[in-house]
């Protein structure tokens, strides 16, 4: 199957949880990026380890990984410091990539990672996870190309991920009432004015979805129409969401 980055936009879209939101990704982005080695990593709420997802490599990747090489990753301290992607030849010439630390140690020498390259996920002003592509002996390197698309990717992935982790809880006379953040972002697109056929474009659903969704915020707030839906939630939650996405 031929993916395409819309394929990939789509594909986080409609990810449930962070555990799909992964698998997604994994599904589609080696491909994208012709790579033959690539993962996610995405720490805890608690800002712990959390999920790793390797495909293409052993398990002993993560235990070098964490003890060794991203202590003398250079790429990986370009992301860290400028929240943006980076590959190898941002970082060193193609001579001085090969003479580097962190290639003749293992990236490059054990776990044949001939060009690297890696983006960040960013949540609340810090990174809380990364993506990383590694091609093989033999394979061009990744080139500007490849770091816009990886841009684009990681701002889909990093507001996604912020989206799961909202839970409003919205409290009417002391009785609590929550939504999901897919029922509150539909709720402040309605707000705006926007069709059921706008909202399923743009969340990338059908508009029998969007219906069925509307009718679930309806009786969870004990409202028939939509006007009073958006009286009632006034959508400060949203909101205080909204700008959470780019603190």
């Amino acid at each position: 199957m031929s993916h395409t980055l819309q394929t990939l936009f789509e594909k986080i879209a409609i990810a449930p949880s962070e555990k799909q939101l992964c698998c997604h990704y994994m599904d589609v982005a080696g491909e994208l990026f012709a790579s033959q080695h690539w993962g996610i990593h995405i720490q805890d709420k608690q800002g712990q380890r959390g999920s790793i997802y390797l495909q293409g490599l052993p398990d002993s990747f993560i235990d070098y990984y964490s003890t060794l090489g991203a202590t003398i990753d250079k790429v990986m301290e370009y992301v860290v410091s400028h929240h943006a992607p980076a590959h190898e030849q941002i970082i060193f010439t193609e001579e001085a990539w090969k003479q580097s630390e962190l290639y003749q140690i293992g990236c490059g020498k054990i776990y044949d990672h001939e060009h690297i390259m890696t983006g960040p996920i960013v949540g609340e002003g810090k990174l809380i996870g990364t993506v990383q592509f590694a091609r093989t002996s033999g394979t061009s390197a990744y080139n500007t190309q490849d770091l816009l698309q990886l841009s684009a990717i990681c701002a889909h992935i990093s507001a996604k991920l912020a989206l799961l982790r909202f839970q409003p809880e919205l409290d009417f006379y002391n009785n609590k009432i929550y939504l999901t953040p897919r029922e509150l972002q539909m709720a402040a697109l309605v707000a705006q004015g926007c069709t059921n056929a706008q909202i399923a474009a743009q969340l990338w659903i059908s508009q029998n979805t969007v219906k069925q969704t509307l009718k679930r915020i309806f009786r969870k707030l004990g409202v028939s129409a939509r006007a009073e839906m958006v009286a009632r939630l006034q959508l400060k939650q949203y909101e205080r969401f909204e700008r959470s996405l780019y603190s």
